[in-house]
């Protein structure tokens, strides 16, 4: 097992920082039956340039959703010592060339010691895209912003949003897997109206539980067109079970834009931490 130090495993322990429109994609992870998703291409592209005959298999920070697009994400890979020695100083370059125009790395640099991908990121950043105009969306951005075809009011969707901030179990926003925990955080959630008529929302938290954010953002689009009051979401939140009102909306209008890290000297403690699975206290507690 990697535990952090390059030196007794032999390994170069590499970030990738990376974006790609997810149009074309079946989400980031690979799947079987030949889907195409993001890993796969790049773990391809990487075999090719380093004329390797091992796949060498990346971790992500978050693992996206047909349709969703990154301009932010960032994944390592454990690569070799003799191969990272031989070809780091080309191997962007090369990627740039291999890789379909739809998927980009921009970056890659030896990990500092204790860094994951996934398990060190303190916080990841979302945003969804949505216009209310009445002649619908700019075919240029068709495939980055919903058409919500009512008037939305954001001071109304702003003040339901505050309702949902902080630590909450968020299973009435996600779909639930085994095992996994859907206590969050959930640091920021605000809604911009830009001069072009675009409505941005920003979704920050520690982590996200699927289909979190585009539940979030279906919710609050209920209480912008006037279906439900601002005080609606955090009702359903309490709750702490889905309801059917809550739509999940599709994929095309979320972004992920950027991920999260401590200093170099917490990312080991850090990776530690976020496996641990998470409990809310006791009613009346503290």
């Amino acid at each position: 097992m990697w535990n952090g130090d390059v030196r007794v495993s032999g390994v170069v322990r590499v970030r990738l920082d990376l974006s790609y429109d997810g149009t074309e994609f079946s989400g980031w992870a690979k799947q079987a039956g030949g889907r195409r998703t993001v890993q796969a291409e790049i773990e391809d592209a990487l075999r090719t340039v380093t004329r390797s005959t091992t796949t060498y298999e990346l971790t992500v920070a978050g693992r996206t959703d047909a349709g969703v697009h990154a301009r932010g994400q960032v994944a390592h890979v454990d690569l070799p010592r003799e191969v990272w020695a031989e070809h780091h100083t080309k191997l962007l370059k090369r990627l740039a060339g291999r890789l379909p125009r739809d998927v980009r790395v921009w970056a890659l640099r030896e990990a500092p010691s204790g860094f994951d991908a996934r398990f060190s990121a303190i916080w990841r950043r979302y945003a969804y895209r949505v216009t209310d105009n009445p002649g619908g969306v700019d075919p240029l951005l068709r495939n980055h912003v919903l058409w919500h075809d009512w008037p939305l009011d954001v001071d109304a969707m702003n003040d339901a949003a505050r309702g949902l901030l902080g630590e909450h179990d968020f299973a009435a926003y996600c779909k639930r897997r085994e095992g996994a925990t859907t206590i969050r955080t959930l640091q920021q959630l605000s809604l911009v109206r830009g001069d072009d008529g675009i409505i941005t929302a920003t979704v920050r938290a520690d982590a996200f539980c699927h289909n979190m954010v585009r539940s979030l953002i279906g919710a609050l689009l209920f209480v912008g067109d006037g279906h439900r009051p601002p005080d609606w979401p955090a009702k359903v939140l309490a709750a702490g079970v889905r309801d059917s009102a809550v739509h999940v909306v599709r994929p095309h209008g979320l972004t992920l834009e950027e991920v999260g890290y401590p200093a170099d000297e917490l990312l080991a403690a850090r990776s530690v931490e976020a496996r641990n699975k998470r409990t809310l206290p006791p009613a009346g507690c503290c």
